[in-house]
Formats: structure tokens, sequence, C-alpha cells
């Protein structure tokens, strides 16, 4: 539990940033995290509470005191061996993650909540500085296998655990590396891919192929409307899949963009997030690639006020854009939240990224009305402030204007996975268009097809990458039980 009067002594230390005008010169992380001795103070933080409602928080379950309380007393191995038995990527979601259990931290009803977040990024660093993440190979092999569609974290979680208990398992991915969003979605800056690529040498060491460049899907590909990134060179059929494999698991992303079909929208100069960030991800890579997407010199547009419109935001001022202004249609949220009312849920509240921190300007309760272009190019788009009136948002009459825009961003998030691929398996699909399978512990994960099986945001919706995680370790259960009879993988 830390220390006993810990809570009442110390202030909470957060992680610092490298300055302004040295970040946006580069694409590598700038986040500096805790020294041992900041660490071990934020451990001392954390309370006896009695319930520790930062566990139910984490999607994943974190053994939060546990291991804060292994900080605190300077026992890095043993917080890294309690953090390790719930999360399988802490560095990922050490970087990226929201920090629900922050939220619902019992010491954040009054006060400001132990630094969970920082003490888990602090612990993986250390463990992979001091060699203690190793691969885990089987003992011995089931003679079942198994292939993973998609290797975004809920697909690399689940081949991990699968690998573990002794199952071939194969992980394809359509793309040239792995790593789903976390790969081309993600900017560098908030994720060096290095931690991807060490994860992925841990899964090859402990059996797990990796197919990359291989498209999963139907005759059609991923059909003509598809905006979906696509670097595969081949394509496998679901029937050659389930001819060869003993089970599979789809554990691609909620990948359709949700688009704005207002006047000109077919202006050139308008493009989907998803098409913007991976280009700059692969170039960071050292590949080339012809007629890359940038905001170089150009007033930047970006609709949609959450994490992806923060990475288009981050990207474009490193790129050098003239000006670069944030859309949110929903009213600006208070700074900050009322704690009594709506601890321990994640709160409603304003929240400045360090994107926005580099500069953006950022307006609220905005919508656009329309495209306008000259010689078929975007040149400006006109939008009315709205309000909530009567339980629906409605505009606000006199408030018309328009901005300049050389480059829109259409950031306003996924509203379900590629239609195709479940098309191609015939898996059914729910009111959303993902995968319908449910969370079941009799059953769990598996679709209407037999031996077919899904999770992560192709089952749930665009989602976190925690939730990714904590859904393929599920999954990977599952799917033991249903070709073991019984399963040892925690769930």
């Amino acid at each position: 539990m830390g220390k006993v009067t810990g809570f009442m002594e110390f202030a909470r230390i957060d992680e610092g940033y490298a300055p302004v005008d040295e970040r946006v010169k580069h694409y590598k992380e700038f986040v500096v995290g805790l020294n041992s001795q900041q660490a071990k103070q934020q451990g001392a933080r954390c309370m006896d509470c009695g319930t520790p409602f930062c566990n139910n928080g984490c999607p994943v379950n974190n053994i939060i005191p546990d291991f804060n309380d292994l900080v605190y007393r300077a026992d890095w191995a043993a917080a890294f061996h309690v953090l390790d038995s719930t999360n399988n990527f802490p560095e990922f979601t050490g970087r990226i993650c929201p920090a629900p259990c922050e939220a619902a931290c019992v010491l954040n009803i009054n006060n400001d909540p132990v630094g969970i977040k920082s003490i888990e990024h602090a612990i993986i660093d250390r463990a992979w500085e001091e060699g203690w993440v190793l691969p885990r190979p089987a003992s011995a092999k089931t003679g079942k296998k198994v292939a993973v569609i998609g290797s975004g974290p809920a697909g690399m979680a689940a081949a991990q655990q699968l690998a573990r208990v002794g199952h071939d398992v194969t992980l394809f991915e359509k793309n040239d590396r792995i790593g789903g969003l976390l790969r081309y979605g993600i900017p560098d800056f908030k994720l060096d891919k290095s931690h991807i690529d060490r994860r992925a040498k841990q899964l090859e060491a402990e059996g797990v192929t990796i197919r990359t460049g291989v498209l999963v899907a139907g005759k059609d590909g991923l059909g003509k409307d598809s905006k979906v990134t696509n670097w595969a060179k081949e394509t496998v059929s679901p029937e050659q899949l389930k001819a060869e494999f003993d089970a599979v698991l789809l554990t691609g992303g909620s990948e359709q963009s949700r688009d704005l079909p207002v006047t000109g929208r077919d202006l050139d100069g308008i493009h989907f997030a998803m098409e913007f960030l991976p280009q700059q991800n692969k170039i960071n890579a050292g590949d080339k690639l012809k007629g890359q997407l940038r905001a170089d010199g150009k007033h930047v547009i970006v609709i949609g006020g959450g994490d992806t419109g923060s990475d288009c935001v981050g990207t474009s001022n490193r790129h050098g854009a003239k000006s670069v202004t944030q859309f949110e249609v929903m009213p600006m949220p208070p700074e900050e939240e009322n704690k009594p009312l709506v601890w321990p849920y994640w709160p409603i509240k304003l929240r400045t990224s360090s994107s926005h921190e580099e500069g953006a300007v950022r307006e609220f309760a905005i919508s656009t009305k329309s495209f306008n272009g000259d010689k078929g190019k975007v040149k400006s788009l006109t939008t009315v402030q709205v309000e909530f009136k009567d339980g629906k948002l409605t505009e606000v009459k006199g408030t018309e204007k328009e901005w300049p825009a050389d480059l829109v961003l259409l950031a306003m998030g996924f509203v379900n996975p590629v239609a195709s691929v479940l098309d191609a398996f015939g898996v059914d699909k729910d009111a959303r268009g993902n995968a319908k399978a449910t969370t079941d512990f009799t059953g769990g994960y598996a679709t209407n097809v037999s031996k077919v099986f899904a999770a992560g945001d192709m089952r749930r919706g665009q989602s976190l990458v925690v939730w990714a995680i904590r859904e393929g370790r599920q999954a990977a259960r599952a799917v033991d039980e249903f070709l073991m009879g019984e399963s040892d993988l925690p769930r």
C-alpha cells in the first residue's frame, strides 16, 4: 500500500516534456519519465483504501496497489512480474493509455490521483533495461494451429497467450509491418516503433509465425469504397484459413473512418486522418513514398476533437503548417470534472494534449456546412455554431463563418470494421456493423461461424489500446478452451 501517510506527505509528480521548440523539430518520443526516486515517491502515495477501485477502472485488471507498493520498496523486479502477469505490453499502455485507473483512484475523490500510468511506464522501461523481459516459449506443443488475423494490440496479445500454452500460432497482417494502429496510426513521437519491433522479436522467439503483407479477404478484397491502409502483396481466403487451421481469431481494427458528406466533399485536399498519419510513419521508418500528404505552409483544419485529431495537430506542426485549427462539434467541456458526481467513472472534462500545447486553435460547438474550392481544390470551409436544444444539436442563426483551408483532415472516429472481411467469413454483425460475439465465460468471443472467433475493435468497436489487450487475452483463453476443453490462461 506504499507509505501509510504518503498520500498526505507527497504531491503528485507528473511526467515532463521536452520544450516545444525542440520537440516539434523531430518525430522522436519527448516524454521525460519519472526517475527511481520520483517513482518511489509516487508509489508511496498509494493508500490502504480497502477497495482498490483502480483495479476495476483498468480494463486489463492490473494489480495496481501491489506494484505501487513494490516500487515504493524499490523491489523493481517483483513490480515487473506483477505488472507482466496482467498486461502483455505495458510499454504501450504506459505511453498512450488515457489511464482510466487514475480516474478511479480513491485519492482522486478529493485530491490528485496516484500517478499510476507514470509508475507503469517506469517499471516496464526498467524491466527492458535490466533484461527481465524474456521470451517464454511453451514447454510442450499441443499440435493445434491457430490463425490470428490482425496484428494490433489485440492480435499481438492473443497470439502471445496462445503460443505460450503450446499452440502453433500464425499472425497475419495486411500491411508491411505488424502493430496495427500502433504502427500506422499513432505518431512516432507518442510511441516509438522500436517498442513494437522488440515485442515482435519476442513473439517469434515464443513460436509465433508472423506473416506480413497478407490480406485476408474474399475475392473482392477490401471493397472498392474502402479507404483503409493496405500494402498487402498477397491474399488468403477465409476458406483456406478454415481448412488449414483449427481455429481462426479475427482481431482487425475498426477501420472505416466516419465521413462528412457535405457540399464540396469531393474537392482535392480533404482526407481522412488515416490517409495522412500512416504516411508519416512510413517515412519515419525509412520508406520512400510518392506524393506524401504534407501540411507545409498550409492552413490546416482538423475536424474531430479526439486523440486522432490531436495526432493530426502534432504531425501538421512538425510539417511546418501555416496554421492549425481543430474543430469539435460538442460544447467545450469543463476544465475540472464534478468529482462527487462522476467518480470512479471516466469524467468528461477539457483535455489538453501535448500536441495542442505545440500550437493549435481549438473551436468547440462548431459544425461544418460546406467545403469551398477553386479549380477542384479546397480553399476554405464554411461553419456554423451549434447548441443543444430540445435534446439535439441545432444551428445558431447568424454564426456562419468562412475559414481558410488548404488541407482538411477528417478525424471523427471510426464506424465499424471493413465489412467485406466479415462478409467473406460469413460472420454475423451487430447493429453497428461489428463482428457479433459475446464475452460470456462459456463460448465467449465465438462468432456464428464454426471455429471463428472475434475480439478487439473488430468486435467491440473503436476503443482503447488497453481494451484491445484485454480482449486479446480473454479471446485467447476462449480459443484455448475451445481447442483443449479447458484452459489455464487467465481471463
